[in-house]
C-alpha cells in the first residue's frame, strides 16, 4: 500500500499560512496590548474620581444622618433634661462673664491705672482751682456756667462710685438736695426771690460749714475728696459772685431786684420749710422704706455713719441718747445746725462783698489745712512704716552676716587690711557694712525727728 504523504503544496500552504498567521497574531497582540494600557489608564482615572465622589457623598450622607439623629434625640429628650442643659449652659456663660468682669476690675485697680487716675484727678483739681480764680477775676459772668459743667461730670461720677461701694444713700443728704435747688434757680427760675433766698442761705450755711464738719480736704490726686470739696464750696462761691461781683446781675437774675437786703425771719422760714420737706422725704424713702438694709449693714447713711463714729462729738452724743429717740434727736439737731450756720449769711455776708471773700478764703483755708494734714500724716506714716520695715530687714541681714562670720573663719587680705576704710569699719560695733545705714545714722535726716514725733503721738 503506497505511502500517503501530504501534498507538498498542502504542506507548503500549511507552512506558508502558519508563519504569516503567527506574525499577524503577534502584531495584533502587541497593538491590542497598547490599547489595553490606555484603557487601563482611563479606567484608573475615572475609577479614582468616581471613588472620591462616592466618598464625598458618603461623608455628606453621614453628616446628614448625624444631624437627623441629633434632631430626633433632642425631640426625644424630656423637658427636665432640656432645662438642665439650659441651666448648665447659662451657668457657664455667667461664669465667663464673671471672670471677664473680675479681670476688668483687676486691671482697673492695677497700679498703672490707679496712677493714671490719680494724675488725671490731680490735673483736674489744680486746673479747676486756677480756672475758677481766673473766671472770678476776668469773667465772673461765667462762674455759674463753670459750676454747672463741672457738676455735670463730678456728680454722676460720684453717683457711680458710691453705688459700687453701696454708699449711694449719702446722695440723699441735704448737700445734694441743695445743689439741685441751685440748678433749678440758675437755669429755670432765676426770677424767684424765695428760691434765691433759700439757695443763698443753704449754700452759705449747711453746705459751706460742711467743709468743717465733714473735714473736707483739698487733696488733688483723690477724685473723691475733690468731688466732696467741690459740692460744698462751689455753691457759696457761685452765689457770692452772683450777689456781689456779677456784672448787671439783675438782668440775668431778676430776683435780685426785689432783694436789696434779706429779711432774716422770712429767710429762716423759707430755708426751714425747705429743710423740713427734704427731711420728710428722706425719712420716708430712706429711713423707713430701706430700714432693713440699713439695720443689716448693707447700706450706710449719714446718720449711721455719725452714730458709729465714737471719736466724733456727734457720735458720742447720739450714743448717749436712748435708741428710740436717736432719730428724732438727730433730725432736730440737723435743723438747729442748719439754722445756726445761716446766721452769718443773713446778717453779714449778704450785704458785704469784703466779708464774703473773707468767708470763702476761710473755708478754702480749712480744706487746704485738712489736705496738708492728709499728705503729712498719711504719707508720713506710710514712709515711717517703710522705714521701719527697712530697719528690720537690715537688722536681720546684719544678724545673718554675724552668724555666718562666727561659723567661718574670716579670710584676711593684705591689701584690704591696711585700707583706712577697713579700719573705720572695724571700729564699728559689727563688721557688716549695712550698719552704715542703721538707725544710728538715720536721725541725722531733717525729716526724721518729725516722723519720730508723729510716732510718739
Amino acid at each position: 500500500m503506497p505511502n500517503k504523504r501530504p501534498a507538498p503544496s498542502a504542506a507548503k500552504n500549511s507552512s506558508s499560512f502558519s508563519v504569516p498567521f503567527e506574525r499577524f497574531r503577534r502584531e495584533d497582540i502587541a497593538d491590542w496590548a497598547g490599547t489595553f494600557t490606555l484603557l487601563d489608564t482611563l479606567e484608573t482615572y475615572f475609577d479614582s474620581h468616581v471613588d472620591l465622589l462616592q466618598r464625598k457623598l458618603q461623608k455628606h450622607s453621614d453628616r446628614l444622618k448625624m444631624r437627623a439623629e441629633e434632631t430626633f434625640k433632642l425631640r426625644d429628650l424630656s423637658g427636665d433634661i432640656l432645662a438642665e442643659n439650659f441651666d448648665r449652659e447659662f451657668k457657664n456663660f455667667k461664669l465667663k462673664v464673671q471672670t471677664r468682669m473680675t479681670k476688668l476690675a483687676d486691671s482697673w485697680q492695677s497700679a498703672k491705672v490707679v496712677r493714671t487716675r490719680e494724675k488725671a484727678s490731680f490735673f483736674f483739681g489744680v486746673m479747676s482751682l486756677v480756672f475758677s480764680a481766673l473766671l472770678f477775676g476776668l469773667a465772673p459772668q461765667w462762674v455759674h456756667i463753670s459750676y454747672t459743667l463741672q457738676s455735670a461730670y463730678l456728680v454722676p461720677y460720684r453717683a457711680y462710685t458710691y453705688k459700687k461701694k453701696a454708699w449711694h444713700y449719702f446722695l440723699f443728704d441735704i448737700c445734694y438736695y441743695a445743689n439741685i435747688l441751685n440748678f433749678i434757680y440758675i437755669w429755670l427760675l432765676p426770677g424767684s426771690p424765695a428760691l434765691f433766698t433759700a439757695c443763698y442761705c443753704l449754700s452759705h450755711g449747711a453746705l459751706a460749714s460742711a467743709v468743717i464738719t465733714w473735714r473736707n480736704s483739698l487733696v488733688f490726686h483723690d477724685q473723691d475728696k475733690v468731688t466732696s470739696l467741690f459740692i460744698h464750696i462751689y455753691p457759696p462761691f457761685t452765689f457770692t459772685v452772683i450777689r456781689h461781683f456779677y456784672p448787671s446781675a439783675e438782668v440775668r437774675f431778676p430776683a435780685l431786684r426785689e432783694l436789696p437786703h434779706l429779711a432774716p425771719g422770712r429767710a429762716l422760714l423759707l430755708t426751714g420749710g425747705i429743710y423740713l420737706s427734704w427731711q420728710l422725704l428722706y425719712w420716708k424713702f430712706v429711713l423707713v422704706d430701706r430700714r432693713a438694709k440699713i439695720e443689716s449693714g448693707q447700706r450706710t447713711t449719714s446718720f449711721s455713719f455719725l452714730l458709729n463714729d465714737k471719736r466724733g462729738v456727734i457720735g458720742r452724743v447720739l450714743s448717749s441718747v436712748p435708741p428710740a429717740f436717736r432719730m428724732a434727736v438727730f433730725m432736730f439737731g440737723q435743723l438747729l445746725y442748719t439754722v445756726l450756720t445761716e446766721v452769718p449769711a443773713l446778717y453779714v455776708l449778704y450785704d458785704s462783698p469784703f466779708w464774703s471773700c473773707v468767708f470763702l478764703i476761710f473755708i478754702l483755708s480749712v480744706s487746704v489745712w485738712n489736705g496738708g494734714g492728709f499728705y503729712i500724716e498719711v504719707f508720713g506714716r506710710k514712709f515711717e512704716r517703710e522705714l521701719e520695715a527697712l530697719r528690720k530687714e537690715l537688722a536681720e541681714a546684719t544678724a545673718r552676716s554675724a552668724s555666718t562670720s562666727g561659723r567661718t573663719s574670716p579670710v584676711s587680705t593684705p591689701g584690704l587690711s591696711r585700707d583706712p576704710s577697713s579700719d573705720a569699719l572695724s571700729a564699728t560695733d559689727d563688721d557688716s557694712s549695712p550698719l552704715l545705714m542703721n538707725s544710728k545714722l538715720l536721725p541725722e535726716d531733717p525729716s526724721a525727728p518729725d516722723l519720730q514725733s508723729k510716732k510718739d503721738e
